[in-house]
């Protein structure tokens, strides 16, 4: 396996995007031809919900807009197209972005495994981005041609990891696209300031973020949050635990969603496989046991490592990554096909 690439990229708003634009401009075209998800998205051109997005969006992070707008125009497409496709979340309910995220705390340390599953046409066409804004602690995440970086796995030199998964969300309102928020998180300058705009922001729709970083005591934190139109439910993580694409906090009988036979299947088999994968006794979180079992393929139904090309959901998995947190820093590996293909150190610490 080939080592995945990582492209460095800074400066202003602008900038960020035409590199981004440019870096997505040989494969984007074939892809979104070939993407049912992007016919679907299409189909909101000039309606008043993607208007109101895009105000709320600009209202609130105005440089993530101008990115989005910056890598339109590298790609030669309008801007307004770009930022649909940036909105396929609350557009489509059943946008095929997939994922399985592992998380525990230690006395020590903290772990976030994450399988990051999308569309199979996207298999070797992915890439790492290191970026660092003006003004802002700089981050490295896995980036898919033409979207936001930050709604997959990353971590900001700030100290703070945060992996997403998808939640197919039935009723979104007017407010901040989830992919412009989960982009935001990683120019938070600390862990309570991400938190902060996770709980605080108009959300339009929902994503499940789990979210690590060290808190004002020096001591490492890790979250399971789920961001959705309608509550922000904040659950601080200790044992081992998982999530997959749907809403499993307490209190999300009320909010409609979609619960696909691969994310049930996924959730179910990973309640099976947490007991073994250790306590909080304060040992060392095993990253390679926790990467071994998202590249799990048994159980009774779907499996969590998807490699199916007529997966029900139309995901595969692209990478797979896990993030050891520790105070002020980040470590960072990445396995594609059950390789390793990157590890770097995130962090001032």
């Amino acid at each position: 396996m080939q080592e995945l690439k990582t492209y460095r990229m800074g400066g202003s708003p602008e900038a960020i995007g035409r590199r981004l634009g440019e870096l997505a401009l040989p494969v984007f075209g074939a892809y979104m031809a070939q993407s049912s998800a992007w016919a679907a998205v299409s189909r909101w051109r000039g309606s008043a919900f993607a208007q109101e997005l895009r105000a709320a969006a600009e209202r609130y992070f105005p440089d993530q807009v101008a990115e989005i707008d910056a890598m339109a125009a590298a790609l030669g497409w309008p801007a307004h197209d770009l930022f649909l496709w940036n909105c396929r979340g609350e557009l489509i309910h059943n946008a095929p972005d997939g994922c399985t995220t592992l998380a525990v705390r230690t006395l020590e340390a903290g772990l976030i495994a994450h399988n990051e599953d999308g569309d199979p046409y996207l298999r070797g066409r992915c890439a790492m981005v290191e970026i660092e804004p003006e003004g802002k602690p700089g981050f490295v995440s896995f980036y898919y041609p033409g979207s936001l970086p930050g709604h997959t796995f990353a971590a900001s030199h700030a100290g703070i990891a945060q992996a997403i998964n998808n939640v197919r969300i039935r009723e979104p309102r007017a407010g901040v696209p989830r992919m412009i928020l989960a982009r935001a998180v990683l120019d938070a300058a600390t862990l309570a300031d991400a938190l902060a705009l996770l709980q605080d922001t108009p959300r339009a729709s929902g994503f499940h973020h789990t979210v690590g970083g060290t808190d004002t005591a020096g001591a490492v934190r890790i979250y399971s949050v789920e961001a959705t139109a309608q509550r922000a439910s904040m659950v601080e993580v200790g044992a081992p635990s998982g999530h997959a694409n749907h809403l499993i906090h307490a209190g999300c009988e009320n909010e409609a969603q979609i619960v696909t036979d691969s994310s049930r299947d996924r959730q179910a088999r990973l309640a099976e496989l947490l007991p073994a994968l250790g306590s909080t006794s304060g040992e060392r979180p095993d990253g390679a046991d926790f990467v071994r079992t998202l590249q799990d393929r048994a159980g009774a139904g779907l499996p969590i490592y998807r490699d199916d090309p007529h997966d029900p959901d139309d995901e595969n998995t692209l990478a797979t990554a896990c993030m050891r947190v520790e105070p002020r820093r980040v470590t960072l590996e990445v396995w594609q096909d059950g390789v390793r293909t990157l590890g770097l150190q995130v962090g001032r610490g």
